[in-house]
């Protein structure tokens, strides 16, 4: 029987990942997941490798204290309030924009720094918003994720690398694909499976330097595309909200 395996959420976009045990999945995506995002003064977010500077970052987030805390690479702690806003943005996303406001404080001086940007600036979107794809759920199997490890010479490619919401086990290799179209209960939430993901280069930089150190395109390119996409994984809507724990049921239901 197909289970969960796990989970990658962050608070900040493209900061490090968090391993829960568990999610409390709604229709706009897992609670509290992508609810802050880094974006330049003209509300254009990072894109591709300059993301690199963020991955290190660890950020954790206590939605019932409005505190976000940060953790940067030299051991540094920064704290603050994520209710304390101030001037509204838009941010440029995918496929969409989306309605935000700066977060003050010290939060985004901390980041800055780090980063060696003055441009950028912390946001927080707007609910029911959140900062990211227009679909809030995504899926991936870590047998998918094993045998393009073989592909790039890594048996051992950490999964983190793809940034999805859900990982599955007990299935073969890209079966969630077969998925697509279909109806698909994961613990107490169900979401109707949508088209595969194509794939960027944030799945060439490690989970926890943001080093280019992986030849994933190269692979996918060779085993995985599909006219101009790299395909891995696929997205995912939310039809009936629910919570998720690893270990749960994958039931394929239509």
């Amino acid at each position: 029987m197909p289970t969960v395996a796990g989970f990658t959420t962050t608070p900040v976009k493209s900061m490090a990942l968090s391993r829960p045990d568990r999610i409390e999945l709604r229709r706009e995506g897992a609670v509290g997941d992508r609810r802050f995002v880094c974006v330049r003064h003209d509300g254009e977010r990072l894109h591709g490798i300059s993301k690199a500077a963020l991955m290190p970052i660890r950020p954790t987030y206590d939605a019932a204290a409005e505190r976000l805390t940060l953790v940067f690479p030299n051991g540094s702690v920064v704290e603050g309030d994520a209710s304390r806003l101030g001037a509204p943005a838009t941010v440029a996303l995918f496929d969409r924009s989306v309605p935000a406001q700066v977060v003050e404080g010290r939060l985004t001086d901390a980041i800055r720094a780090h980063a060696n940007d003055d441009t950028l600036s912390l946001v927080r979107v707007r609910e029911p918003e959140y900062a990211g794809g227009k679909h809030p759920a995504s899926v991936i199997s870590r047998a998918s994720v094993e045998a393009l490890g073989r592909h790039t010479g890594d048996a051992g490619l950490d999964p983190r690398r793809f940034r999805m919401l859900l990982e599955v086990d007990a299935v073969e290799p890209y079966e969630e694909d077969t998925w697509q179209g279909r109806l698909v209960r994961f613990g107490a939430a169900t979401i109707r499976i949508g088209d595969r993901m194509p794939r960027c280069v944030m799945t060439t930089l490690d989970p926890d330097s943001g080093i280019q150190n992986a030849p994933v395109l190269d692979a996918l390119a060779e085993h995985r595309k599909v006219g101009t996409d790299l395909l891995l994984g696929v997205y995912g809507e939310v039809e009936q909200p629910g919570a998720i724990a690893v270990g749960d049921e994958v039931v394929v239901l239509d």
